[in-house]
């Protein structure tokens, strides 16, 4: 009788030798381009979508919106399913869930099924995204880590500027269902790679323990609600009342505070009793580091404006310039492609140049981007398209800087043991920037857009609409320039 084969991480490092890390990072990268890929190209589809299930901007927009929720929350559990069910298993089992979600969603005759489809694709993306930094700084040795991270943003950023371009076409061509089905072929080159190369053990080597701790599911249900009420909280200041949306955000300051408490004491009763009880949630003794405290603060306002760029200029192209959906496509990809190659470049930077030097350049290029956004005039229609184009570029180089470098920065001082927590806590505090930044540029351009006595979906004054947006981009130009603060105190101490 044949004995099965060994997938264990030693096992699978003498089989394949010096290469296995290489391979290893390649698996987990194309499940991570699928879940990144169904986060961004589901925005094209909305208009199709609304039209076909007859809903309201604001209903069809919780297609995006779950999904975002769903993988804010789930990636706090990344570190104890690797604990208790190890990479292989974990990482598959969120690719099959992944993949049945954009099918569900493709096949969807009601809404309803779809808003399930995109909560099960975004709880499967979040536990996925903090497995790649977790891979990087246990696989390779510090000096190849800044390379390797490179080479993985590159992959995956490739997806989400590819992607609505490719979107678009399908769209076009077979409806809104074909986005759903665009994550299968990822899915199954994932699970397929996951079979040969990611091993059954969890971090460090260590075998899968299922009759480890368990889940800290309390915690879980005051994240989940808090970040639900902070969401929602900032969607009524923008378009509900004042009681319900000081309501919502004073549940989530709240919740915050419970969570907190509740984390501390878990730790405490872990620490007394190593072999039984609840592994925290969010182990707070993760903040004592210095660089990792600071890095969480950049993640956090990082997530901000990527996101929230990432929504206003779209909307600044279309409704405040007047170009049309595919023209800003256009301009737009040019700036990906950029980005996709600054990080290929930076994370070999990374090896040799100090974390916190990096990440400052990159957010003197994010800030400067989005305060030279006023430079345009629509006045001087020859300068727009070339204006656009350059700040564009010039803020994706900044995100190119930042991106593979701060995560493996943060965490470099963090003990070994910590690095799933250290991943998971700084990928979920970048996304709940993300969704507090989307609502922040909308409330703020709502407000400012008012102050100028405009709307913005009816034709009106040109120029007050465009100063709106202005100061808009200069509110996000001078969040990023309050991050410069952190990032310079990622550095090591001497």
């Amino acid at each position: 009788m044949t004995l099965p084969p060994d997938h264990s991480l030693p096992a699978l490092r003498a089989r394949y030798g010096e290469r296995y890390r290489w391979l290893l990072l390649l698996s987990v990268m194309v499940g991570t381009m699928a879940s990144i890929m169904s986060s961004t190209i589901i925005n094209v589809a909305i208009p199709d979508m609304s039209q076909h299930f007859t809903l309201g901007q604001e209903r069809a927009q919780w297609a995006a919106s779950s999904f975002m929720a769903a993988t804010t929350v789930s990636m706090l559990t990344t570190p104890w399913l690797l604990a208790r069910y190890g990479y292989r298993s974990t990482y598959a089992g969120c690719m099959w869930l992944l993949m049945a979600g954009g099918m569900a969603g493709g096949f969807a005759n009601s809404f309803g099924l779809v808003l399930a489809a995109r909560v099960a694709e975004g709880l499967a993306a979040g536990v996925v995204q903090p497995i790649p930094a977790i891979i990087i700084l246990r696989a390779f040795e510090p000096h190849e880590q800044g390379r390797a991270s490179g080479i993985f943003g590159m992959g995956v950023v490739l997806a989400p500027a590819i992607g609505p371009s490719i979107g678009g076409v399908l769209v076009d061509v077979f409806g809104w269902r074909s986005i759903f089905f665009m994550v299968v072929p990822f899915c199954i080159a994932s699970l397929w790679l996951a079979r040969r190369f990611v091993p059954t053990t969890s971090p460090g080597g260590l075998a899968a323990n299922r009759q480890g701790a368990s889940l800290d599911w309390r915690g879980l249900l005051l994240a989940a609600v808090g970040t639900l009420c902070l969401l929602n909280g900032l969607v009524q200041l923008q378009g509900g009342t004042v009681l319900s949306a000081a309501a919502l955000l004073g549940g989530a300051a709240l919740l915050l505070v419970a969570f907190v408490v509740l984390q501390r004491r878990t730790l405490k009763s872990r620490q007394r009793h190593p072999d039984q009880g609840v592994d925290p949630l969010m182990n707070l003794s993760l903040f004592k580091d210095r660089r990792f405290a600071m890095g969480s603060i950049v993640a956090f306002i990082y997530g901000i404006a990527l996101f929230g760029s990432t929504y206003l200029l779209p909307v600044y192209m279309q409704m405040g310039l007047g170009l049309s959906p595919s023209y800003v496509g256009s301009i737009l990809l040019p700036a990906g492609l950029v980005l996709a190659v600054t990080i290929a470049i930076v994370g070999r930077l990374t090896d040799r140049q100090p974390t916190h030097r990096l990440v400052s350049i990159g957010l003197v290029a994010l800030t400067a981007s989005f305060a030279l956004m006023v430079t345009i005039d629509p006045g001087r229609p020859a300068q727009v398209i070339p204006l656009l184009v350059t700040w564009a570029i010039l803020g994706r180089i900044g995100l190119g800087f930042i991106l593979p470098s701060l995560n493996i920065g943060a965490m470099r001082g963090l003990e070994r043991g910590l690095i799933p927590q250290g991943s998971s806590v700084i990928n979920f505090l970048r996304m709940l920037g993300g969704a507090a930044g989307v609502s922040l540029c909308g409330i703020v351009l709502e407000w400012r857009l008012a102050a100028h006595g405009v709307v913005l979906t009816t034709p009106g004054n040109i120029q007050a609409r465009i100063a709106a947006f202005d100061e808009t981009f200069l509110m996000l130009a001078c969040i990023c320039a309050l991050a410069l603060i952190a990032a310079w105190r990622v550095r090591e101490e001497r």
